[in-house]
């Protein structure tokens, strides 16, 4: 029996607990499940380094794949890439069983592989496309087509199981095995296997994106400053990496159209269109920009 399914014989009468019982045994899983991700930091580290280069051509997508609640923690990391890293929309793509609904899940599409082949096919993946596919069990029907059809396209293919030598992981150029132990309510796999999967998808995504010049001094150099809270964010990320006034700073944000990176070279005393210029000479690396002039 997989471990996700199994039974463990220290939460025998659970229901009977006191409620501070019950809650330190589900924080103890939690912990379990951090331990898993901490274990797994090589393969995250690979998988990131993975991605990385893949997407460095500029034209790649990460594709995130997978059916119930694994599709649905993946789904969310693939999203806020768009706000925080100001990652095009172009380039991510989810195939979820359940397609562009979230909930409720319908039990037989998890068992569809044909939907995953087709899904798979109609992106039109090549060697330039990274996808991650998550299924706690590592042997759900939807994700593991999801990747073996992904795999035979050419792009790279990350597979996240809590189950060790299971199918998915064996179909995975990067296989990440998250062992984060039996469920407290056996086969409930949103709790510690889910709460794995939300840490290590965070890890590699951001690990991703900081190496492809996303990040600069912690700060999100690349995202969208597209209401009244990003864009006093973006001000204060500007004032710190130039010290410049908030009036210069709200100044050389609005000549770049919102756009950070491009309003730190204008800070510097560059014109919008020179600083476009140097930031693509050095691949939209700002740190390498900055570099240029020291």
């Amino acid at each position: 029996m997989s471990t996700t399914e199994s039974i463990d014989r220290r939460h025998i009468g659970l229901d009977t607990w006191s409620d501070e019982n019950i809650l330190d045994a589900l924080l103890d899983g939690q912990r379990r499940a951090i331990a898993a991700v901490d274990s797994a930091k090589p393969m995250l580290a690979a998988a990131a380094t993975a991605i990385a280069g893949r997407m460095a051509a500029g034209t790649g997508r990460i594709v995130y794949a997978g059916a119930g609640s694994s599709g649905v923690i993946a789904a969310l990391d693939g999203i806020e890439l768009l706000g925080t890293f100001g990652w095009p929309e172009e380039r991510v793509a989810f195939v979820l069983a359940s397609g562009d609904r979230l909930a409720p899940f319908a039990g037989g599409e998890e068992d569809d592989a044909h939907a995953a082949r087709s899904a798979m096919a109609a992106l039109g993946l090549g060697p330039g496309d990274a996808v991650i596919a998550v299924a706690a069990s590592g042997t759900t029907p939807y994700t593991l087509a999801a990747i073996e059809t992904a795999g035979g396209f050419g792009a790279l293919t990350v597979g996240i199981a809590s189950n060790a030598e299971t199918p998915l992981l064996r179909a995975a150029d990067v296989p990440i095995l998250l062992d984060s132990g039996p469920e407290m309510i056996v086969g409930s796999t949103r709790m510690g296997a889910g709460t794995a999967q939300k840490v290590a998808l965070n890890l590699i995504s951001t690990l991703t994106m900081i190496r492809l010049g996303h990040v600069y001094d912690g700060l999100m150099v690349s995202l969208r400053a597209d209401n009244l809270k990003l864009r006093g964010r973006a001000i204060r990320i500007l004032r710190h990496i130039t010290g410049s006034s908030e009036e210069a700073a709200a100044d050389a944000l609005g000549r770049c159209g919102g756009r950070i990176k491009p309003a730190v070279l204008v800070l510097k005393g560059h014109s919008p269109e020179e600083a476009e210029s140097i930031l693509a000479e050095y691949g939209g690396n700002l740190r390498a920009a900055l570099g240029r002039f020291r």
